[in-house]
């Protein structure tokens, strides 16, 4: 099937880089029925489906289910039992399979889904929670054309979008794109803690009209 005739987008995962995803899609004009989410915390669910107005499943493959996209949104500590899960639904249908999990590469990902598939590794950072992040993609010899331009439309959604030819260099991207951001903003919270709080035993200074 076409992913330009996909029915929908499936993401596995609902966590915050998730409905940052799925926030910036809506603000384009993406029909939320075409978006399907798969979480299983029913409290993370409740919010997904009241907020966005999304499907949302708590498993995966039934999410996934005749998706033309599956968005990897979990964390890298549970992608491989994810993966096999899902495994049996995606060698069915086939879909473009985008993955958001920071140091988990490709070839694991292709193992744990059984292989032939096309496969985007990114690497989105922060700032794109208000549509203004910085994200690295990384494809396999599987992916084509098409699917280069829709997984770059999906991440493109939340900010500025790179192609990274050596997927060694990801994790350069992950130390720069994902951890700078974090420094930034604990250097911006010293600053304003410094100019908040006088240093102990100096009274804060008055100024007295001439």
């Amino acid at each position: 099937m076409p992913m330009a005739d996909a029915p929908h987008i499936a993401f596995i995962g609902g966590g915050n880089m998730a409905r940052s995803l799925i926030g910036a899609r809506l603000r384009e004009g993406a029909d939320p029925r075409t978006i399907r989410v798969a979480e299983p915390n029913a409290d993370l669910r409740g919010r997904l489906a009241a907020d966005f107005g999304v499907t949302v499943f708590e498993r995966g493959v039934d999410a996934a289910d005749g998706a033309g996209i599956v968005v990897l949104a979990v964390k890298p500590q549970v992608l491989r039992e994810v993966c096999r899960e899902l495994a049996p639904t995606v060698q069915a249908i086939r879909p473009l399979v985008i993955s958001i999990a920071a140091g988990i590469r490709i070839a694991q990902i292709e193992d744990w889904l059984g292989g032939g598939l096309a496969i985007v590794r990114t690497m989105p950072n922060t700032p794109a929670l208000i549509g203004a992040g910085a994200t690295g993609l990384h494809a396999n010899a599987a992916t084509g054309e098409q699917a280069r331009s829709a997984a770059e439309a999906v991440l493109a959604s939340a900010g500025a979008t790179a192609w990274i030819a050596d997927e060694a260099l990801m994790d350069v991207v992950t130390a720069l794109s994902g951890s700078g951001p974090a420094y930034f903003f604990l250097l911006i919270e010293a600053l304003e803690d410094a100019a908040s709080s006088p240093p102990a035993g100096r009274a804060t200074p008055t100024w007295t009209p001439p």
